[in-house]
């Protein structure tokens, strides 16, 4: 009797089947002893439990002691490792900020200097990081000294890093403010972009790095006069960001208005920005490296209060970058008839700036009080440029300069320090940062290194100045 074709293939496979089943039944079954094995009790029993104890041989000597566990850390060392562990980690974070400055810079100006800002944005870290290492960190740290304006502690970063609660090692201390270094240098890149002669840039970089911002630092951070007056700024929003302001606007000035940025009878005449997708990722950015930029400052993590502090800067951080974006948005939305992102973003840094040298010693509704106040000052700050005919094409000045300003008299307001003294560091910093590269913007202009030529300017920096094009 034949079997149909289906019913044999349908057979074939039950047999297949079958035969894998007991297959794969007959292999467990041999390999569940061997597992149990494994798991059991070794056979030959450790020398230490052995019943017999052999003699040791003529000539050996005792046997090696066990060696001993490693003690348990200490409460002082764990938070050593944790506070140091943490900068490492805010440090990375402020250097990624360098990205979030390059696409807001660049997102904000014509194509045709892309490239010639990305490169002014990544020479400020590199010659920024090798010009700080070699005197800026000894200007800005000098140690315990009588001149209480300047000094001068060593080439290099130098030793320490006592293990304890509040000890930092030097090398990541190093790395943490080299990344504050680089951010006030390349807040002028923006300022200026568009027309300045990329030599003139690096120059300028060198000394704001390795000069001028390490003076003004050590005057609140390195316990220089301001310091000694009871000025306080947390995390910079006079020592990084008015700084940076401050000589973005001189170098605007000094430099003069782009080309057709202003019409003949001096009106204002905007020069779009190619790419504002890229300015508003470059925006959430930084505004994301901020939470190492004022977190990072409180530089001590262990502990309830130290958690504590961290977690009231984080959230002011936020609510006021979150109140100064709506402020601006509202404010141009009257203004201009309409919403304007530009506006809304430059809200958003004005709160981040606003709030850097307070942001520990306020409540949450005072941060959105100095956010909002932040976000207003932006705007008008924009549109007084215009009036005064100063070209800044990204409103560094009005970002960093007006607003940390603001955040620095703030702190008097709000924060429970003296006024008077704020208003004093708000406005000595400043003057001495703008005066200080109007000077040297000046001097590279008369000897005729500081603006391109016209055709190179109308040609674009990219072509002009680097012989390459971001985009084809």
């Amino acid at each position: 009797m034949s079997i149909p074709g289906k019913v044999c293939d349908k057979m074939n496979w039950k047999h297949a089947l079958t035969g894998l089943t007991a297959s794969l039944v007959v292999v467990l079954a041999f390999s569940q002893p061997v597992l149990a094995f494994d798991e059991a009790e070794p056979t030959e029993k450790p020398a230490a439990e052995s019943t017999e104890t052999a003699a040791p041989a003529e000539g050996e000597g005792e046997a090696e002691a066990p060696a001993e566990e490693a003690a348990p850390l200490t409460l002082p060392e764990l938070y050593y490792a944790l506070d140091n562990s943490m900068l490492f980690l805010c440090a990375v974070l402020v250097l990624f900020m360098q990205s979030g400055f390059a696409m807001v810079e660049s997102g904000f100006n014509s194509s045709k200097n892309t490239i010639n800002i990305l490169f002014k944005n990544l020479m400020d870290v590199c010659v920024g990081v090798l010009i700080y290492y070699a005197v800026g960190y000894g200007l800005m740290y000098p140690g315990d000294i009588e001149n209480k304006f300047f000094g001068f502690g060593q080439f290099g970063i130098g030793e320490g890093g006592e293990v304890g609660p509040g000890k930092l090692n030097p090398q990541v201390d190093f790395l943490f403010q080299v990344a504050f270094a680089a951010t006030a240098a390349t807040i002028v890149s923006g300022a200026v972009a568009g027309r300045l002669k990329f030599s003139s840039y690096l120059i300028y970089s060198i000394v704001l790095t390795g000069l001028i911002y390490p003076i003004s630092g050590y005057w609140k951070w390195g316990g220089g006069w301001l310091d000694a007056k009871g000025f306080y700024d947390f995390a910079g929003s006079i020592v990084v960001h008015a700084v940076g302001g401050f000589a973005g606007l001189a170098g605007a000035i000094v430099l003069g208005p782009r080309i057709g940025r202003f019409k003949k009878d001096g009106k204002s005449a905007p020069i779009p920005g190619h790419n504002i997708a890229q300015a508003t990722l470059g925006v959430f950015i930084l505004w994301v490296g901020w939470y190492g930029f004022n977190p990072g400052s409180q530089l001590a993590f262990g502990g309830t209060d130290n958690t504590n502090a961290v977690m009231l800067i984080a959230t002011n951080t936020t609510l006021a970058a979150a109140t100064g974006g709506v402020a601006a948005m509202i404010l141009g939305w009257i203004m201009y008839g309409k919403p304007d992102i530009s506006m809304a973003l430059n809200g958003v840094l004005a709160g981040l700036v606003g709030i850097t040298a307070n942001c520990d010693s306020v409540t949450n509704i005072e941060a959105i009080i100095i956010g909002g106040i932040a976000g207003l000052l932006v705007v008008f700050g924009i549109l007084a440029l215009e009036k005064l005919k100063i070209d800044d094409p990204v409103g560094a000045f009005p970002v960093h300069g007006l607003c940390g300003v603001w955040g620095g008299i703030a702190t008097g307001i709000f924060g429970d320090y003296d006024l008077g003294v704020q208003i004093l560091g708000s406005v000595v910093i400043p003057v001495y940062a703008f005066v200080t590269m109007f000077i040297l913007f000046f001097f590279l202009k008369m000897i005729g290194q500081l603006r391109v030529s016209e055709e190179d300017e109308m040609k674009g920096l990219d072509l002009s100045e680097h012989g390459m094009q971001a985009y084809h």
